[in-house]
């Protein structure tokens, strides 16, 4: 699945303020018996989202209202720990989620989030909490703004974050690493043809005619 270029984006927000959401919570492993890349999204926070009997869970938060539509997730500390199962961060796209805003976030679940198309945004505890206090389901819209990197909350407050340029720039344009890659063709040429010149050994092809 091609990734979707996110340059700034406005929708709802809704809160999971709970710390330490792993990635089993986020997509249990029966949720990833599938052979596409696609089609994760009714998996996402299944034991959560779902009563025994199959239907929707009243009391969990994306099945409420508004928030069925959520575009950004605020969470608590440390989201997305545990194993490095990708498709935790497949179902957040695939339910619709462009960012999760939280104080920290897995090492694995980071990079995963840059392969795919969904934005992990630290901001500090104090910033989360306040943006998550002003959420109600008639007034959850706010934007993100990754080019600007700054989020407007829902009350029209600005919060400003940072996500390292090369990753900013593949969510902003929408490219997997490959199309990053690419995208430097003219650079790598030009480092090959220097290089060749400082480094010739390395470029010999062993049996080679001189």
């Amino acid at each position: 699945m091609s990734m979707q270029p996110f340059a700034s984006e406005t929708g709802v927000c809704a809160a999971l303020m709970r710390n330490n959401i792993d990635t089993d919570q986020i997509t249990p492993g029966h949720t990833g018996m599938k052979v596409q890349k696609t089609g994760f999204g009714e998996g996402l926070f299944f034991n959560w989202r779902y009563l025994p009997d199959g239907g929707d869970n009243p009391d969990f938060v994306l099945n409420q209202g508004p928030f069925r539509d959520t575009k950004f997730l605020l969470a608590g500390t440390n989201f997305g720990c545990g194993s490095s199962r990708e498709f935790a961060v497949w179902a957040l796209r695939d339910f619709g989620i462009r960012a999760v805003i939280a104080p920290s976030f897995g090492a694995i679940f980071t990079s995963n989030c840059y392969m795919n198309g969904v934005a992990p945004i630290i901001l500090d505890e104090a910033a989360v909490s306040a943006i998550a206090g002003e959420i109600a389901p008639d007034h959850c819209t706010m934007t993100v703004d990754l080019v600007r990197q700054v989020i407007l909350s829902p009350d029209g407050h600005e919060h400003r974050f940072h996500i390292p340029d090369l990753q900013r720039e593949r969510l902003v344009e929408g490219l997997d690493a490959i199309d990053a890659t690419r995208k430097r063709d003219d650079q790598i040429a030009a480092f090959q043809t220097a290089d060749k010149l400082r480094r010739p050994w390395v470029y010999a092809v062993e049996g080679a005619a001189a």
